[in-house]
């Protein structure tokens, strides 16, 4: 049982790590790839189009970092798992 709940553990924070590593690569490309498309908008045209493609990566960068580091405003932090224990409590007792 001990083994099992090890190897949940690590498969656990396996997804973690890897949704993180993931939130890092994105950031990455988001600080490459917008500075190279304000110097395309900015050579090309007037009208500043750039803002849309930055304002919805980032935005998506947001709720992707949120998500990677366990932040949830809404439904407050380890939800989850209190809903799942609670759930799992409401099976084991008898029902009336």
């Amino acid at each position: 049982m001990e083994i099992l709940d090890q190897n949940q553990k690590y498969q656990r924070a396996r997804r973690r790590v890897s949704c993180i590593k993931g939130f890092y690569n994105n950031l990455l490309s988001y600080l490459f790839v917008i500075p190279i498309l304000v110097w395309i908008n900015l050579r090309t045209t007037d009208f500043l189009w750039v803002l849309f493609p930055a304002l919805a990566w980032g935005f998506s960068l947001l709720m992707h970092g949120m998500k990677a580091f366990g932040y949830n405003p809404i439904l407050g932090r380890n939800w989850e798992e209190r809903k799942i224990r609670e759930l799992m409590a409401r099976d084991e007792t008898p029902p009336l």
